[in-house]
């Protein structure tokens, strides 16, 4: 099997899964208890915490933990909505954003919310004039996320967050940081909110993080009782935090010498697919080398994804959670329909294999021209 769907998700790797044995089998208690047991769970939970907030240089009270970046997004989105409504009722996002973001502004559109998308320029980056201007009295968040998960373009966020705060300093910044996380090295202090996710790194399905600057306070979504988090409350899934904070511990090892290689994997691809003069490649110089999205020309993206799979290669055609076959991200860099309904998304992790990456050019090109001829 050669798998090249990193971006999806990512299988969990042993020390991981040791982790989360480990305190599913020696720490039962609840964290919100008061005996003993749940004091000793409570003591690892706080150590996970820590070795998180220390992974990013941030307070441990600025971890909200969450089922994943889907609810993160929800969390920041809605909450700064709710709370901040008063002052504004006006939203921007971008239009290179995960389906998860669409439909919540989309839901906070009904509740009277106005949502502007800003444009982006032909490299992918927000266009900077444009969001100056898009920016209000008004505006009480904007949306961008770090890493497009279909083109893997990456916003300057430090940059972005200084034009917001030029133009209306109440104005938060809110970014999905789920396809940055243990590829690129990022710093949460250039943003006011982060959303996360441990699958992506190596760890659980299940749980992930919003990062929450002590300054902003949120309107809760989820309402219960807890000890431990009245943002979202309920029973700590301690073992799902001690393995995601294992997990971005070893994702952060050695960033800058994990990406290397996989930039040499990613152009060793390009190079080699290159000579085929109908395949289009979706990226520019701000693309990470971790996702590489390629337009096929006639052949269907969903076709060859499936075509591939016959010899156990999985790619994808663009984000899983995407609905329908067309790129919303390719549209928005090059406003080609054809190129946006024919795209298939290879990505590439640090576990990648140079044998792998030879296998899957062989029977790509393989696959490629055996559906060129049907066509």
């Amino acid at each position: 099997m050669i798998y090249l769907d990193y971006s999806a998700t990512t299988p969990v790797s042993y020390d991981v899964l040791e982790s989360y044995n480990k305190a599913t089998r020696d720490y039962i208690g609840n964290a919100n208890s008061i005996h003993s047991l749940g004091m000793k769970s409570r003591a690892l939970l706080n150590s996970a915490t820590n070795q998180i907030a220390q992974s990013f240089n941030i307070l441990d009270s600025e971890i909200i933990y969450t089922s994943g970046a889907t609810e993160s997004n929800n969390l920041a989105l809605i909450g700064i909505a709710l709370k901040y409504k008063s002052r504004g009722n006006h939203i921007i996002v971008s239009k290179l954003e995960h389906p998860s973001i669409y439909a919540i502004v989309q839901y906070l559109e009904k509740q009277g919310f106005k949502i502007s998308y800003v444009n982006n320029n032909e490299d992918g980056l927000i266009d900077f004039d444009d969001l100056r201007k898009k920016i209000t009295n008004e505006t009480i968040l904007v949306s961008i996320c770090g890493v497009n998960s279909e083109t893997g373009v990456r916003q300057p966020l430090k940059t972005l967050r200084q034009i917001i705060k030029k133009e209306n300093l109440l104005t938060f910044f809110h970014s999905d940081l789920t396809q940055a996380i243990g590829k690129v090295s990022i710093n949460l202090h250039d943003v006011d909110l982060a959303s996360l996710s441990a699958h992506k790194i190596f760890g659980p399905k299940g749980i992930g993080m919003l990062y929450k600057s002590d300054k902003i306070e949120l309107e809760p979504v989820i309402h219960g009782s807890s000890k431990f988090d009245n943002i979202r409350p309920g029973t700590p899934a301690l073992p799902l935090i001690v393995a995601f904070s294992k997990a971005l511990r070893v994702s952060l090892t050695d960033l800058d010498k994990k990406e290397m290689y996989v930039k040499r994997l990613n152009d060793k691809i390009v190079e080699e697919l290159s000579t085929i003069e109908d395949l289009k490649f979706n990226r520019t110089k701000y693309s990470i080398p971790h996702i590489l999205n390629i337009s096929l020309g006639n052949i269907k993206g969903e076709t060859f994804v499936h075509a591939m799979e016959e010899h156990e290669i999985y790619i994808s055609t663009n984000t899983a959670c995407s609905s329908g076959n067309l790129s919303t991200a390719v549209m928005a860099l090059y406003n080609d329909t054809k190129r946006a309904t024919s795209t298939i998304r290879v990505s590439l992790a640090s576990i990648t294999t140079n044998e792998e990456v030879n296998n899957f050019l062989k029977y790509f090109k393989e696959e490629y021209e055996n559906l060129s001829k049907l066509n």
